[in-house]
């Protein structure tokens, strides 16, 4: 990547996928294959054919990558991100069956983040244990 300043998609400052991995602390890998998969596409593509992710495109990866630790499939994580995109809509419609998918999404990585911190006790104890007999 040069000096050069951030390209531009349709006016809105874009990024090239090296600072949009930066940003995110995501491989550039992870990122071609959520592409690759239809997970999250880049908003457009350079002249020479580089991605270019908007501020919103970023706040899209922060989502999915946020929902990782839970253990979310793919299609899981794309079935979330477009009931997302739907109540995010600014054409005045609600959608009631993307709000209704969402709530049942809240409550199970609720129960997910629970048996995480029932997890990340039980490792506490072994750490615990193995660091009285170890010290």
């Amino acid at each position: 990547m040069t000096g050069e300043p951030a390209p531009e998609e349709g006016g809105v400052p874009a990024m090239r996928i090296g600072e949009v991995a930066a940003r995110t602390e995501l491989s550039l890998r992870s990122l071609r294959h959520w592409e690759d998969v239809g997970l999250l596409r880049p908003t457009g593509r350079s002249e020479g054919g580089f991605r270019l992710y908007t501020e919103a495109d970023v706040e899209r990866i922060l989502v999915i990558r946020r929902m990782k630790p839970l253990g979310f499939s793919l299609d899981e994580m794309s079935a979330v991100m477009r009931d997302i995109e739907a109540l995010e809509r600014q054409d005045g419609t609600t959608d009631a069956d993307a709000r209704r998918r969402l709530e049942a999404v809240l409550s199970d990585a609720a129960e997910r983040r629970e048996r995480l911190v029932r997890q990340l006790g039980m490792a506490d104890e072994f750490l615990a244990l193995l660091g009285e007999r170890v010290g």
